[in-house]
């Protein structure tokens, strides 16, 4: 997997942050509480904060992935149900993608808009590396020659 450095990581990391920068929106204050109308649809039209938007979803998808990958190192989740539980995040992935864009206008500063878009787009970046896991290292990371039930999902 020595497609890049970490430092030619970094450097295209802070590029992408810089782009965002430039091209986020300024900061407004015509959003509302998220208790006061339906969270799901206010956040979709970006119409309340995007640290309501951005935290809640953030929090349940890292502890979702999380106890995803150690489920699945252990040995205790097989192949296709670690497919299956990636492919279900994907649509509510997009929907916080597109609340934490719009919702980026609604924020204290440009800075933490900036950041809130490339940590989303960090996770796109992380499910095309677990794609590449899934496609080409499956026998290292799923430990396959323990799994005498599910063997033929690790090629």
């Amino acid at each position: 997997m020595g497609m890049a450095t970490p430092l030619e990581l970094l450097i295209i990391f802070l590029a992408v942050f810089a782009l965002l920068f430039i091209t986020a929106p300024q900061s407004e204050t015509n959003f509302q509480n998220p208790l006061a109308d339906n969270y799901l649809s206010a956040a979709w039209s970006g119409r309340i904060a995007l640290t309501w938007a951005f935290w809640p979803f953030f929090l349940l998808l890292n502890v979702g992935l999380y106890t995803i990958d150690t489920l699945a190192k252990s040995g205790l989740f097989t192949v296709s149900s670690w497919d299956d539980i990636h492919f279900i995040l994907i649509l509510p992935t997009v929907w916080w993608t597109t609340a934490v864009w719009r919702c980026s206008a609604n924020s204290q500063s440009r800075v933490w808009a900036s950041l809130a878009r490339l940590i989303n787009l960090s996770v796109f970046f992380e499910y095309g590396l677990k794609l590449l896991i899934r496609i080409d290292y499956p026998r290292i990371f799923f430990n396959c020659e323990e799994l005498l039930l599910d063997y033929g999902s690790c090629f």
